[in-house]
């Protein structure tokens, strides 16, 4: 793992990191050399491999959130500033996807993908923004979807809390850039991971055909592009949504 000086003593949590994209960033930041702190609803392997090698809890914490449930969210938060004295970085991963046409969509359905996507992302921002003013710094992400910028039948609601992640980013930015916090998005098109597992061969190459760069896109890559932002090298972006998505909607 980086010892990177840069990074060595940065606290960022990232919100939904035991498996999918939310792992690829979750392990692209401990390669940097942050302290990391995730949560999601269950542990999985990845989650319980990291906890082995680290039982102390140095530089990697897990808890069980329930990501609809604001005082746990804030809890969460302020354990992770109590433990390393500061927080960071918040990447608002934890999301989930919404297929359906909306008129035969379940109340329940749509309560859901709003309070995991949207809300929960709110008061994750209203938790861990409270923590950067005092520090007078932080970088917030929000991973958004080109659903949020290009509409698309059966993904209604999904494309709805994307594009107010959106929205909300721009705000923020606005907002907290004053006291040196960047807020930015990162809108991945489609990659190899659940949300195109269900996909027939058919389909697949039908979106590849599409994409003029050839291919889809993997976790990693959009993994790289939030490490951008992180870094010192993005430190004058804010209120921005950069589109990862191959071309795709260019």
């Amino acid at each position: 793992m980086s010892t990177n000086a840069e990074s060595r003593s940065k606290v960022v949590i990232v919100s939904g990191g035991s498996r999918g994209l939310g792992q690829a960033l979750v392990t692209s930041c401990l390669e940097r050399g942050f302290i990391v702190a995730t949560f999601s609803r269950s542990e999985s392997p990845f989650v319980t491999n990291l906890l082995k090698q680290d039982p102390e809890h140095q530089r990697f914490l897990w808890e069980s959130v329930d990501a609809t449930d604001p005082a746990a969210l804030k809890t969460f938060v302020n354990k992770v500033a109590s433990t390393y004295g500061r927080v960071d970085a918040l990447v608002n991963n934890a999301g989930v996807g919404i297929d359906g046409i909306l008129t035969t969509m379940r109340t329940s359905q749509i309560e859901q993908g709003i309070d995991l996507n949207l809300k929960s992302a709110i008061y994750l921002i209203q938790a861990c923004s409270k923590h950067m003013l005092q520090q007078q710094s932080g970088s917030i992400i929000n991973v958004s979807s080109v659903n949020a910028v290009r509409g698309h039948s059966g993904v209604a609601v999904y494309s709805a809390t994307k594009a107010a992640l959106d929205g909300l980013t721009r705000s923020l930015a606005r907002e907290l850039g004053p006291k040196h916090i960047r807020v930015n998005s990162v809108a991945p098109g489609y990659f190899e991971s659940e949300m195109v597992a269900d996909l027939t061969p058919e389909a697949k190459q039908r979106i590849i055909r599409r994409t003029p760069l050839g291919r889809l896109g993997t976790a990693d890559d959009m993994a790289q592009v939030v490490q951008f932002l992180l870094s010192p090298q993005a430190s004058f972006i804010t209120g921005q949504t950069i589109v990862v998505d191959g071309g795709i909607t260019c």
